[in-house]
Formats: structure tokens, C-alpha cells, sequence
């Protein structure tokens, strides 16, 4: 057998249409940074004409999306725009604190790290039309009785709980001191320099990268039921009535799934108000290889094909754990999230959220999970060796037993994928 047989072997063996199946997979291991091995099996989508999952397919990537939004915070401390300590009231305009805690400022660090005090409610994503500051006001259409504040015993600057709606904010914050709109910003300062085809809105991609947007997939019948009998149902990404209008946005929270997806014009839009639309913490299209040379930059230490992108400086402090848990000072999603850089986390290799079985491997990067789409980019700190791997549909509820890690607190779908992709490095 070749070296990479057997991995080629269990990945191919997770395509399909049954449990902990999935419609397309594709995977890329790096070895001293070069890719040492790729793979793409299965579909990015079904329809009339179905479209193979190619290292070029992009996809609504989850939460592997908020380092690219912090790539942009850490470009903007580097020219003094920006402190990653400042009070965001001075970016933001207007005060904004936690009424439990009205004499500790919320800083961009809190933000980014996920201690600001701030939780995501059931809708943390809201129309061009409104300021963010709905989400924070008693009378704000969104503030939902206050379920976007901890409750007092979750300190502000101390209690990690991971919150998507940080993210909105600092894609806000972005755009207050840009005064340009968070998807154009990202695309000419983030994306163009890492020769990244993809962006946050699908109406703009180009016709090439439209023709490439892969679907993302759950089984699940209209009423909500998971169903393993049934074919892929689409939620996201499913354009088969053609591309939406240019500079225009649908909104959809994944709590809040059953809601008809609403159409918005950018027309009138004010950067600086509300970046939340945007997803700046899940929203991004990208693919396989984008994450490829967005890997390949952080393990160059903010090099990418000998330019600087980022200083070294700034990746350390993206890298490097900004919160750990001591037994009570956050929620670790089921020991999964056990300390937390700005947009990147640290995995253990002897932790519940290890992802190898047999082997003691540290790693450094960050999951996407939303809709259907599992996804990944990880490497080991203090070397040139990681991998990237993008999932397009699951078939079970995360609270069905089978989707349960079988040696870790991860769901089964990463530990399957991400164990096969630690052996093999």
C-alpha cells in the first residue's frame, strides 16, 4: 500500500447517503509545507447538473470565517487605526456596555476572544436596515429581553462563552474606521492578497465562482424532522433559479432556521451601522484552496509567497491562548473550546476535544459548523504541517447519539475526518 492509502481509503468511505455520511468531502494534508496529499469525493451540489466537490468549490465555510475577519482587525492595529484594547464605544460611536457591569468597558481584545460579556440570543444577524445597537437597547426591535447580555455571574473581560455576535460587531468596527463595507474591505485588503477567489455575498461573486458555489445539506423534511430515508435536502446556497441581483443579502440565523429567508438591497446601505448581515463570523465563500494558502500564511508566520501579510507579531497574538478555562470561568461547549486565541483556537492533544486517538498532537486553527457544512483548518504551532478539510452535509441532529465522537467530545463527522488527516501527519 502507498503511504496515503489507507487515508484515501477512509475518506472515500464517508461519502455517501447514509448516517454519518456526507454528500462531498474534500481534504488537503501539508507536510513541511508543501500538500503532500489531496482529496475530493462526492458532490457540491445536486440538481439538474450536478457538480463534482472540486479543490475549487466554494462553500458557505462557518465559523473558519472569523479569522479572516480578525486578519483585517490585526491590518488595522498594525497601521495604529485600530487597538485591540480600546473601549469599542469609541469605534462604535455611542456607549456600549452590559447593564450588569456599566463600569467595565468592552474592548475589540473581548471581541475576538469571546469574553466580552455579549451572547448571540436566538438572532444575531439582522437587516442592512437597522444599527446593531438594536440588539442592546431595551426598546431595539432586537434586544430580546436582554438575552444578548450574560447573566451576572458570567463576568465581562473574565467568562469565555463563544458568541457569533462578537464577530458582527467587529465587522461593524471594521467598517467605522474604513468607512468602507466590510465585504469589499475583506476583499481588497484579505482575500485578494491571499489569491483568495470567493466573497460574503453570492450575488457578486463572478460568473466563474458563481458556477463553482457549492449547496450545503441536512436531512431534514420541511416540517424539521430528521429523516436518514430521505435524499439531501438543500438550506444553503441552493440558487437553482439563477444568481441573486448584485449587492444584495439574505438573511437566515441558524437558530432560526424555519423563518422565510428575507431579501435586502444594499442600496442605501450605511457602513459603520450594521455588519452582521455579512456573517463576519460564518459567511464567507471559500475553498479548498483558499483555505490551503491561508494555512500555508499562518505557518509562514504572516508571510504568504514572499510578501508580508500580517508581522509575526500579529499571528503570535492570534495564535497564542488570550483565554483558558480554569474549571469556571466559561463555557466550553461540552470541553471542546478550552482556551481561545483571537479567531483561532488551541486543541490539545491529551483534552476531550482531542482529535487523534492514538497520538498526542497540539494543534492551532479553527471549525466551521452551520447548515450542514463541516469544516476545518488546523497545524501543529512551530512547524510547517497542518491540513484543511471542508464537509457539505450531515444527516443526523447534533443531539442524535450517532453523531457523538466515539473518543472525543467532538461530533463524529470531525473526529472521523480529523483523526484520519493527525495519523496520517
Amino acid at each position: 500500500m502507498g503511504e496515503f492509502d489507507l487515508l484515501e481509503k477512509e475518506l472515500r468511505d464517508m461519502v455517501g447517503n447514509h448516517y454519518t455520511q456526507v454528500p462531498g468531502l474534500g481534504a488537503v494534508l501539508i507536510k513541511e509545507g508543501k500538500p503532500v496529499f489531496s482529496f475530493c469525493g462526492g458532490y457540491a451540489g445536486f440538481g439538474a447538473q450536478p457538480k463534482l466537490f472540486k479543490a475549487d468549490s466554494l462553500f458557505r465555510i462557518a465559523s473558519v470565517s472569523k479569522q479572516f475577519t480578525i486578519y483585517a482587525i490585526m491590518q488595522l492595529v498594525e497601521a495604529e487605526k485600530l487597538n485591540l484594547d480600546a473601549d469599542v464605544s469609541d469605534y462604535l460611536g455611542y456607549k456600549l456596555r452590559h447593564p450588569e457591569f456599566p463600569d467595565v468597558k468592552i474592548t475589540v481584545r473581548m471581541l475576538a476572544n469571546h469574553t466580552s460579556g455579549l451572547r448571540d440570543g436566538v438572532v444575531y444577524c439582522i437587516p442592512p436596515g437597522y444599527s446593531i445597537r438594536a440588539f442592546f437597547i431595551p426598546e431595539g426591535k432586537f434586544y430580546e429581553d436582554g438575552a444578548h447580555f450574560s447573566p451576572a455571574s458570567e463576568p465581562v473581560g473574565e467568562f469565555f462563552c463563544y458568541c457569533n455576535l462578537n464577530y458582527g460587531l467587529l465587522g461593524t468596527i471594521i467598517e467605522a474606521v474604513t468607512k468602507e463595507r466590510f465585504d469589499q474591505y475583506l476583499q481588497n485588503h484579505v482575500l485578494r492578497e491571499l489569491d483568495i477567489t470567493g466573497g460574503y455575498l453570492p450575488g457578486n461573486l463572478s460568473a466563474t465562482e458563481f458556477a463553482s458555489l457549492g449547496t450545503l445539506y441536512q436531512k431534514r423534511d420541511i416540517e424539521g424532522k430528521w429523516r436518514d430515508d430521505m435524499p439531501w435536502r438543500p438550506v444553503m446556497d441552493d440558487f437553482r433559479e439563477g444568481q441573486p441581483a448584485e449587492d444584495t443579502v439574505t438573511m437566515q440565523n441558524p437558530y432560526a432556521l424555519h423563518d422565510d429567508p428575507q431579501v435586502y438591497s444594499l442600496e442605501n446601505y450605511l457602513p459603520g451601522t450594521n455588519a452582521t448581515f455579512f456573517a463576519p463570523q460564518g459567511g464567507l465563500r471559500i475553498s479548498l484552496e483558499g483555505m490551503y494558502n491561508t494555512l500555508i500564511m499562518l505557518m509562514d508566520k504572516g508571510e504568504f509567497r514572499g510578501q508580508s501579510f500580517l508581522s509575526e507579531t500579529s499571528i503570535n497574538e492570534m495564535t497564542k491562548a488570550q483565554w483558558s478555562y480554569n474549571g469556571s470561568n466559561g463555557d466550553t461547549g461540552d470541553d471542546t473550546l478550552l482556551s481561545y486565541g483571537l479567531g483561532l483556537y488551541q486543541i490539545r492533544g491529551d483534552s476531550p476535544a482531542r482529535v487523534c486517538q492514538r497520538h498526542d498532537i497540539f494543534l492551532v486553527g479553527h471549525t466551521g459548523q452551520a447548515f450542514g457544512l463541516y469544516s476545518g483548518m488546523f497545524f501543529i504551532p512551530g512547524t510547517k504541517s497542518g491540513f484543511v478539510y471542508i464537509m457539505n452535509g450531515v444527516g443526523m441532529a447534533e443531539d442524535d447519539e450517532r453523531s457523538h465522537g466515539e473518543f472525543s467530545n467532538n461530533f463524529i463527522w470531525e473526529e472521523k475526518v480529523m483523526n484520519a488527516l493527525c495519523r496520517a501527519l
